[in-house]
């Protein structure tokens, strides 16, 4: 049970709450952003005590029911409840650290795909796995280490993004939802190296981060298009389309351009230029 997240991810669900939200009055005298502490508990059948308590990290592990209860009191997303109850310790864990192998049926899958970029993400947003078009567009792969194969590293890192092929247009789309993502997964795995000390460097480095962080958002918003400037064919826009692969606790990530589309035409340019048929330039 990691007391302070816990304290901090209720405070923030609170204060982002307005009391016409659960049906109450806002009142002349209400100073604080929010709900007020007591009436989160009303709302939950806890004691005001016992809540507060919570918030600020001193409270023992609440059951089950008490967690239900704060859930529909603070009105959370499947996905922030998922969250809370990882927080709590409650939730069932599979592994102490992330799984970074993939199995071999989705290797095999992303290489069927020559029209697509395929790649898969570790729950710490490592590319674990990528077929010829993901090394065309993303760089070499193969080649890079493990942190500069890193999304979150190449997002908020300018050092990396340099040495990296990772110019992308919508940068500013795409840190949230890795920020919410990072956050969920240092809850699931809160006793892994690889994920605390990722999560250390960024904040550390990274001032965007650091204020993205302090959040405690966890339901990131879905990525429809991504723009890449490439630096042999120009700018493409691709449709992204993301699986999970909840065995693993990775993530299948492909991106395609519309058929007929100049986009498609320029992707189509990239796989030829990749496959050797034609020299680039």
């Amino acid at each position: 049970m990691d007391k302070q997240e816990l304290g901090d991810f209720l405070r923030s669900r609170r204060e982002r709450l307005r009391p016409s939200d659960v049906g109450l009055a806002y009142g002349a005298r209400r100073r604080t952003p929010g709900l007020r502490r007591e009436e989160v508990a009303v709302l939950a059948h806890i004691s005001t005590e016992y809540y507060t308590r919570l918030e600020q990290g001193r409270a023992p592990r609440p059951s089950s029911e008490v967690l239900a209860g704060i859930t529909d009191a603070l009105l959370l997303t499947d996905a922030e409840a998922t969250h809370l109850h990882d927080l709590a310790g409650t939730a069932r864990k599979s592994a102490a650290t992330h799984d970074r192998t993939v199995r071999a049926s989705i290797v095999s899958l992303i290489d069927r795909l020559p029209g697509a970029v395929g790649v898969v993400l570790s729950a710490a947003f490592e590319i674990i796995a990528w077929n010829d078009l993901g090394v065309a567009l993303l760089g070499d792969l193969a080649g890079a280490t493990p942190a500069d194969r890193n999304l979150a590293r190449r997002a908020f890192l300018p050092e990396v993004a340099r040495k990296t092929r990772s110019d992308v247009a919508d940068m500013t789309e795409f840190r949230p939802h890795v920020v919410s993502q990072l956050r969920t997964a240092a809850a699931r795995y809160a006793d892994d190296p690889v994920i605390r000390d990722l999560v250390a460097e960024l904040r550390a480095n990274s001032e965007d981060f650091d204020r993205l962080w302090q959040r405690h958002d966890v339901q990131p918003k879905p990525i429809i298009t991504k723009t890449f400037r490439h630096p042999e064919v120009g700018p493409i826009t691709v449709d992204c389309d993301t699986l999970l692969l909840p065995d693993r606790d990775q993530q299948l990530v492909l991106f395609t351009a519309r058929p007929g589309s100049s986009d498609a035409e320029t992707l189509e340019l990239l796989r030829i230029i990749t496959s050797g048929s034609l020299a680039p330039g």
